[in-house]
């Protein structure tokens, strides 16, 4: 029998050879570590506290810990995700179009074809987890898990899934974002950065009293497109090095001026009972992070390509992610409530899973989880890999219950979120 790790490099030189020399690795590279940044994220900077009839509820380390802040910074990796998806979004609808040319069909699949494609494939996965779970909700009570505790999950469960809800909006936009770039260059970002900028000065300067409280979601589209659009460019060939370096720098100043001057909350994401947040909508504070991260990112792409290049046993990894893309952004906060449940269920108060965010203790033993989270998402995704994939072995009887089942499970979490 083979070691273990002589069939781990078996299989991470077999992988190498079947990856064909014209993939992008550095981009595939930039996309796995965009995409683990999110379960880690939520599993480090999301906890629980136990109520006296034994039901879990959210809570979040960012209430009692302030040097959690700057973790947030690390983790909160969207301007990467955008980055990639801007990008490869312009490559595959390039590709789209150069399918199947001919007298019929002079511009290859149509703008149409290529979208609802990229959308089926996004959504078949938020179908299954939303089906499971409404399935969940009326049995979890009937074997004895508080009501309290059904909706902390669905209310965790839907956190993540709004992102596929934006990213399929800013997708549908790509023609429109290709024609900008084209025009506009580089200010085609930079007009967003100057909407975004406008929306805070509006809803946190002085006229703050006299504004309604929705100009804040004018910040949505231009707040979570600046990403998208700078990939967009990058995919053109008119975000360089240099440009790179303005966005690092550019993006750090003015980071540090939102925190330091403007006095812009140093949380990137959501901190209960606090009224102003960065994340939801997106403000100027998001933007500059975003900046940082897209400059750091174009800057070491030939260096993260030759690194994955030469190391097959780090490409190994990478592909796997890419792959089980939709199942670790759909399935990972069910995977650490289905270590949660059972254990306030079972033992009650567990350290850095049902007792209360608020020590360095509960770090240390949260941290010491994360492994035992990762085995469960990798259990649960044996299990979700069907949904990721063409349904062609359910039955329309089948694909009509899913359908019902996420409506009815929409239904739900709306009312509870």
């Amino acid at each position: 029998m083979a070691h273990p790790l002589t069939a781990l490099r078996r299989a991470a030189r077999q992988v190498d050879a079947r990856t064909p020399e014209t993939r992008d690795r550095a981009l595939d590279g930039l996309r796995a570590l965009a995409l683990l940044a999110v379960p880690v994220g939520h599993w480090m900077l999301g906890g629980f506290t136990l109520s006296p009839d034994g039901a879990l509820h959210n809570a979040s380390p960012l209430s009692s810990l302030g040097f959690f802040a700057p973790v947030s910074w690390v983790l909160q990796m969207l301007g990467v995700f955008f980055l990639v998806g801007g990008h490869s979004s312009v490559r595959s609808l390039e590709r789209a179009r150069a399918k199947g040319l001919s007298e019929d069909r002079p511009k290859g699949v149509t703008y149409g074809a290529w979208l609802r494609g990229r959308s089926v494939r996004l959504l078949r996965p938020v179908l299954g987890v939303t089906a499971v779970w409404a399935l969940l909700i009326p049995v979890l009570p009937r074997l004895g898990v508080p009501a309290d505790t059904v909706r902390t999950g669905a209310t965790l469960v839907v956190q993540p899934l709004w992102y596929i809800g934006v990213y399929l909006g800013l997708t549908a936009l790509t023609p429109l974002c290709v024609a900008a770039g084209r025009r506009l260059r580089g200010w085609s970002a930079g007009v967003l950065v100057a909407a975004v900028a406008v929306v805070d000065l509006l809803r946190y300067g002085p006229w703050a009293e006299a504004m309604p409280s929705w100009v804040g979601l004018l910040n949505v589209l231009p707040g979570w497109l600046f990403g998208y659009q700078l990939g967009v460019l990058w995919a053109q060939g008119r975000l360089g090095r240099p440009a790179a370096r303005v966005l690092l720098l550019g993006g750090g100043a003015l980071f540090v001026a939102l925190l330091l001057v403007f006095h812009y909350p140093a949380s990137m994401v959501g901190v209960p009972g606090v009224e102003r947040t960065n994340s939801h909508p997106p403000s100027l504070l998001v933007l500059a992070l975003a900046a940082v991260q897209c400059g750091a990112a174009v800057l070491l792409r030939e260096r993260l390509g030759r690194l994955l290049t030469r190391r097959p046993l780090l490409w190994l990894p990478v592909v796997v992610v890419n792959l089980s893309a939709m199942t670790i952004f759909c399935w990972h906060q069910s995977a650490m409530l289905a270590v949660a449940v059972p254990g306030a269920a079972g033992l009650g108060a567990v350290p850095g899973l049902t007792t209360a965010p608020d020590s360095l203790g509960w770090v240390t033993a949260r941290l010491l989880l994360l492994p035992l989270f990762g085995a469960v998402l990798i259990a649960i995704g044996w299990f979700a890999r069907r949904f990721d994939g063409p349904w062609t072995t359910f039955s329309r009887t089948w694909k009509a219950v899913a359908g019902a089942g996420a409506a009815l499970f929409a239904a739900y979490a709306l009312g509870v979120v």
